[in-house]
């Protein structure tokens, strides 16, 4: 035996692996734990400490207590930027040059960070970390968010230890898709109980990090907090948006006025810097009728309240640090993903899922639901003038590479490790470069391999040196930008960039030249005036693409988007429910946009007492359900909050029934047929449809466990016998790939 196994005990090596020893740190003493708070669209003004009204008093007092960076730039989008920040790499670098709803086969575009780029926990990991994720991840195809995965890109894939969150780019805030480590679960409560996302994000973060001290408390964590806010839906509690409404009464441009005066008086941007014209499609506020102001400045408030309840809750967990005491051990990164979006379009939103589906929302019936906003049968997005203003001083929006779109606050602190209290950083820094800091300041280099896999270099720089020293600059090597075909460089203070209109040739790009170092809103056009300087700049711009896998340049929108669904579902056409089985996530769930379909259920049914929802898919803003109520079998086609309900001409029978929906289109009508025992029961005909969107709430059979479909009280679970439910979809789909694609643009 013992020839078999090697040495005998005696003289073998202990079978229990050395347990890591905590990092010293950059400084000698011990490593620091790591809070990152990351937020979702806010713009570079939104937050008080960069020159916002908005009440963020926890935030403030954290950069009170460390520092306000004016240079941090992100890659324009959420998917893109996690990737980055979690990397150290840039994002085409590591496969996730766009969202991650789609893999366009080329080595920059899968939609999944690559195995080669190793992410801050699963380096920090052998070093004896502990981490834990909650909140946003979307860094993963949400084609491989269903029950068989693969696992491999979800967080526990990817080194953290325990996760709690969602996977898509948002959710609705009341009836959230959640998912626990790496199963789907129900939300702990409903709006009617008072629950939200958030509170919930942070309940979570202090039970991890009170179990973490309670078990251990000497070993280091790293805890990353990507709250939903400030992305659409924007839902607060009902009082705090009202709080707002006097706040922004006065418009955009008075405010898009006083937030530069307040940058201006506290450092922020320096003293001559301009406001650049508003943005285009944005109305003077003085020409807005009465009527569109109120909704706007409500849409506006529902963000500016959402913003203030998550500092609210944040502000819940700092206090729990401190009472702890790990608050002056622990290193606090808070931060945003991108700039301001521009989704809400000219006029905003109240129920984003109409204009989804080519159901206009004209201004009466916005106007008509105003005290609506926030709630949960919304998803509302405030309107490009609000936008333009949470960027200021900024040009251009998320998804663009202008400063509106990439240019954001970060704010650090680390009582422990900072003798700067309350100061400005103006060095210019990127999203890769915030890995490779936190690396620095713990003591610990990138590994060269991580479970076996080679890994490729950290492309980001530490800016560590700027914790102490206000004249550090950390990056020499050029950055380079690009998303939808927008694209820049910063290098050396200088900033050469190029919106790009979709569907236009690449080379009639106008290529801008701006000094950042002396013009921080990018006002003045030095392109006329330094040529060679611009011809340099776009040079290097085609290098650094060609070495970080941006190449090929892809604007299509719709093509791709529409590729990416035709691959992962390829011939299938039937599904098959069985009862029992957990939430299915609406990108893995049946595709019935835009074509016909069969829906069949096999059920006992007791007698007439028997009810319950049969298969339902979406949430109260949008999606389908197929029930039983008042002893009738009822479908809804819930199209943007309007309603198209058929109910049975008939009772359904006790017995064991097959009861269903059969759904046709002629020539873009939907006619609707309810079935009982593959026997007509009655319908209904509607030109509205799932033109390009479902829901971004998934799909349950047996019941409807959040925010109800239909008009019943979830989750409203069938008190009969469901066996199974069968979904067979009909190979005649048309969908619109323009409005499919614009769709899943605003859910990013």
């Amino acid at each position: 035996m013992a020839a078999r196994i090697g040495k005998t005990v005696g003289e073998s090596q202990p079978f229990w692996p050395e347990v890591p020893r905590r990092p010293r740190g950059r400084d000698g003493k011990g490593a620091p734990n790591i809070l990152v708070v990351l937020f979702d669209d806010v713009g570079f003004s939104d937050f008080g400490c960069y020159g916002s009204p908005i009440s963020t008093p926890t935030i403030d007092a954290i950069a009170g207590r460390g520092l306000r960076y004016t240079g941090f730039h992100t890659t324009a989008m959420c998917s893109t930027t996690r990737a980055a920040l979690l990397t150290g790499r840039n994002h085409h670098s590591v496969g996730v040059g766009c969202l991650a709803n789609f893999d366009s086969g080329y080595p920059g575009y899968r939609g999944k960070i690559a195995r080669e780029a190793g992410t801050l926990a699963e380096m920090l990991r052998p070093h004896g970390y502990r981490n834990y994720m909650l909140g946003k991840w979307h860094v993963t195809p949400l084609t491989e968010s269903g029950a068989t995965g693969p696992f491999d890109g979800w967080p526990l894939g990817r080194g953290f230890d325990r996760y709690y969150g969602f996977m898509d780019a948002e959710t609705d805030q009341y009836a959230p898709e959640l998912v626990r480590d790496n199963t789907p679960v129900d939300p702990p409560g409903t709006f009617a109980t008072g629950y939200h996302l958030t509170a919930d994000l942070v309940d979570q973060s202090i039970r991890y990090l009170a179990d973490h001290i309670g078990d251990n408390a000497e070993v280091p964590w790293l805890a990353w907090l990507a709250f939903g806010a400030c992305h659409a839906p924007h839902q607060a509690p009902f009082d705090l948006i009202r709080k707002y409404d006097a706040l922004f009464a006065e418009g955009w441009d008075v405010e898009r006025d006083r937030r530069l005066a307040r940058q201006k008086e506290t450092g922020i941007v320096p003293k001559d810097t301009r406001l650049p014209p508003r943005n285009d499609l944005v109305r003077p506020w003085a020409e807005l009728p009465e009527g569109e102001r109120r909704l706007y400045t409500r849409l506006q408030a529902a963000y500016a309240a959402m913003l203030e309840h998550a500092d609210r809750h944040l502000a819940r967990l700092v206090a729990f640090l401190d009472r702890a005491g790990q608050l002056e051990s622990t290193i606090i990164v808070v931060m945003s993903d991108n700039g301001a979006s521009q989704e809400g379009g000219p006029f905003g939103m109240i129920n984003a899922m109409g204009p989804y589906n080519l159901r206009r929302e004209p201004i009466e019936e916005k106007l008509a639901r105003i005290d609506d906003i926030g709630g949960p049968d919304t998803h509302s997005n405030f309107p490009l003038g609000w936008a333009m203003a949470a960027n200021t001083p900024l040009r251009r929006y998320k998804q663009n590479t202008h400063g509106g779109g990439i240019r954001d606050p970060l704010v650090i602190s680390w009582p422990n490790g900072l003798s700067a209290r309350g100061e400005l950083r103006h060095q210019f820094c990127h999203a890769c470069d915030l890995a490779p800091t936190l690396l620095d300041v713990v003591g610990v280099e990138p590994p060269a391999a991580i479970n076996g896999i080679a890994q490729m270099p950290v492309e980001g720089t530490s800016f560590a040196g700027s914790l102490e020293d206000a004249a550090a600059r950390a990056k020499s090597s050029p950055q380079y930008f690009e998303m939808f075909g927008h694209r820049g460089l910063w290098r050396d203070g200088w900033k050469a960039v190029a919106y790009h209109p979709p569907g236009s040739a690449f080379d009639q790009d106008q290529w801008e030249l701006f000094h950042l170092d002396e013009d921080f809103s990018e006002t003045n056009d030095l392109a006329g005036t330094e040529p060679e300087k611009l011809k340099a700049m776009i040079e290097e711009w085609w290098r650094q693409a060609e070495s970080h896998k941006v190449l090929p340049l892809d604007d299509r929108f719709g093509q791709r988007f529409a590729d990416n669904a035709r691959r992962f579902h390829g011939p299938r056409n039937r599904f098959v429910f069985h009862a029992g089985m957990g939430h299915v996530p609406t990108e893995v769930a049946p595709d019935v946009r835009s074509r016909t379909y069969t829906i069949e259920a096999d059920v006992g049914v007791d007698d007439a007492a028997t009810e319950g929802v049969l298969i339902a898919h979406g949430d109260m803003t949008c999606g389908y359900s197929l029930y039983v109520k008042d002893n009738r079998l009822t479908y809804d086609m819930n199209v943007g909050g309007v309603h198209h309900v058929a109910v049975s001409d008939r009772p359904v029978p006790a017995g064991n029934r097959r009861l269903g929906l059969r759904m046709r289109r002629n020539k873009g009508v939907n006619i609707a047929t309810l079935l009982i025992d593959g026997a007509p029961a009655g319908g209904f005909e509607a030109q509205l449809g799932f033109i390009s969107f479902i829901s971004w709430s998934g799909l349950d059979i047996g019941r409807d466990r959040g925010s109800p479909v239909s008009h019943y009280e979830a989750p409203f679970a069938f008190t009969g016998r469901l066996r199974k439910v069968t979904v067979t979809l009909d190979d005649d789909q048309a969908l619109d790939g323009a409005s499919a694609a614009s769709a899943a643009l605003a859910r990013e």
